[in-house]
């Protein structure tokens, strides 16, 4: 699990600091609002070919983290 969290990087130089996929300048947004618009893996790799399953799996795990870490909060 950790070595997906290594695949996301945040660097105040690229995108505002947003955190993106390391190595390129895809914001991990970008790819959570893919998968949550029903699109699948092999969509977002057409897409975006410099990413592979395990950075868009990385994105997943990035997101569940930052869920983790809001737990307690009410929609």
């Amino acid at each position: 699990m950790s070595k997906l969290v290594e695949r996301i990087v945040s660097d105040p130089k690229i995108c505002s600091g947003k955190p993106c996929i390391k190595g390129t300048r895809i914001p991990v947004h970008i790819i959570l609002d893919l998968l949550a618009a029903g699109e699948i893996f092999e969509g977002i790799n057409k897409a975006y070919p410099n990413i592979t399953d395990e950075d868009i799996r990385a994105c997943l795990n990035y997101a569940s983290i930052l869920a983790d870490e809001e737990a307690g909060v009410t929609a």
